[in-house]
């Protein structure tokens, strides 16, 4: 009964939304039935008016060839929603799962690998419970649209709460091993309470009894630390979010990296070769390694959100997350890196903006960066080299890649050029009517994934333009 017809639901929104569309968003450019170039909207689900996607989407090839979308969402209601994106034109929503502790705890975040599906769990205060990691079993597509609870496919909970801990923000699990995340835990107590969060690896090879094998925190952030002068940086005078980590991104082609965006603290990049140590049985633990490091606040505002590394040719792209309505914490963009000498990585360009990206500012809700299409490995997602996907909140999903300079000059570095874009149609329920583009991931076929931060739901787009998406 979740089915939703896109060509029914774009007839619907044009009708009821053509009288409530705000000045500033028609000024802006979005409309009723969206803005766009070089993207097309293919599917759409409302996910039964629940739509506050978060940033956590990841898909499941079951062994009668059907598609299942696992999307997290970002409200202290639902947890997860699960779909069957089989045929995109027409999404279906299969279950939604609530949060364990309803008012108190978000889900926010998740990771598939196989058949095991694991799902931040963050509280809304440090100190409060449920916090930490869910493991579940996904294998079973009947139990899976049964299910009432996180309880009833659970293989273990991975608890990280405590009296300075709010759980588990972020997570990266793609090797179906270790677990990669953002968290809090009983025996860290921050130096400052926005530092609440560290980077922790989490082996996970048995689901059922999870344990603890590396960390690693920003030197300072926590009470006791022995240190220099100037070992925890100068905080921004107006801008602080925490020296805490996000997201962190580890490849099975790459295993002895990670690149972890540390909001207040910027990008790392680590040598995590020490876990190779702990997979063979020859270390029980280790401690991940800063090879390079590159923060652009202050004098910007910060928040690093995400780093995602191109191997092929030496660059990152790295996004800001705006965290402020009406632009208030600008400039919240996308940079992008040149990484090919690891102790020094830096900048090469800023994404472009809009000519008439002010208007947004004005048009409610949040304005600027979020995240970047992760580049999961695996056979149902495209690995991108030169392209990217951003979410730009009421800036919908935007396209980039990194284009070469111009023929004959050696040594210069690409810069970025915008591919295409597309603006979902007005919301009602959000902010000055404006959509707030959260997260995107692309599979194998091109297909882009979107979800809304508040209303929206979720988008399902094909790019169009003739820059390939590689």
């Amino acid at each position: 009964m979740y089915a939703r017809s896109a060509l029914l639901l774009s007839v619907s929104l044009s009708l009821s939304l053509s009288l409530a569309l705000p000045l500033a968003a028609q000024q802006s450019g979005a409309s009723p039935s969206g803005v766009s170039k070089n993207i097309s909207l293919v599917g759409h689900n409302d996910l039964n008016g629940k739509g506050d996607g978060g940033e956590g989407l990841a898909i499941q090839v079951t062994p009668d060839g059907h598609r299942i979308l696992y999307l997290a969402h970002e409200g202290q209601d639902t947890c997860i929603s699960i779909l069957d994106v089989t045929k995109p034109e027409n999404p279906v929503l299969l279950n939604q799962l609530p949060v364990p502790t309803p008012g108190m705890t978000r889900c926010n975040s998740l990771g598939l690998s196989g058949n095991v599906l694991v799902i931040a769990n963050q509280t809304l205060q440090v100190g409060q419970k449920t916090a930490g990691l869910w493991i579940l079993d996904v294998s079973d597509q009947t139990r899976v649209k049964q299910a009432k609870k996180l309880d009833d496919l659970k293989l273990s909970f991975f608890d990280t709460s405590g009296p300075f801990s709010r759980g588990v923000h972020c997570v990266w699990f793609v090797d179906g091993e270790f677990v990669h995340m953002a968290t809090g835990s009983a025996d860290f107590e921050p130096s400052h309470p926005n530092d609440y969060q560290f980077y922790m690896i989490v082996d996970v090879r048995d689901p059922k009894n999870p344990k603890e094998v590396g960390r690693w925190w920003y030197p300072g952030t926590r009470k006791g630390d022995a240190c220099l002068p100037g070992c925890a940086p100068p905080r921004h005078p107006q801008f602080d979010s925490g020296y805490r980590p996000h997201q962190t991104e580890v490849f099975p082609d790459h295993p002895d990296r990670a690149y972890v965006a540390y909001i207040e603290g910027g990008a790392f990049i680590f040598d995590i070769s020490g876990l190779a140590d702990v997979k063979a049985g020859r270390a029980k633990s280790f401690t991940p390694k800063p090879l390079g490091h590159l923060n652009t606040s202050p004098p910007y505002t910060g928040f690093t959100h995400t780093v995602e590394p191109t191997f092929k040719n030496g660059i990152a792209w790295m996004s800001d997350e705006d965290t402020a309505d009406n632009c208030k914490d600008m400039p919240r963009i996308l940079w992008l890196l040149d990484i090919r000498s690891e102790a020094n990585p830096m900048v090469i360009d800023t994404a472009p903006l809009h000519p008439d990206d002010g208007n947004l500012c004005k048009a409610g809700g949040r304005f600027g960066a979020h995240n970047v299409s992760p580049n999961f490995p695996g056979p149902q997602y495209r690995r991108l080299q030169n392209t990217t996907v951003g979410s730009w909140f009421n800036g919908g999903v935007r396209i980039y890649r990194a284009a070469p300079g111009p023929a004959g000059i050696p040594n210069i570095p690409p810069h970025i050029e915008e591919i295409g874009y597309y603006t979902p149609p007005a919301l009602p329920k959000n902010p000055g009517g404006m959509p707030q583009i959260n997260h995107a991931i692309v599979d194998e076929n091109g297909l882009i994934y979107a979800n809304d931060r508040h209303s929206g739901g979720l988008y399902i787009l094909r790019y169009t333009g003739s820059v390939p998406l590689d």
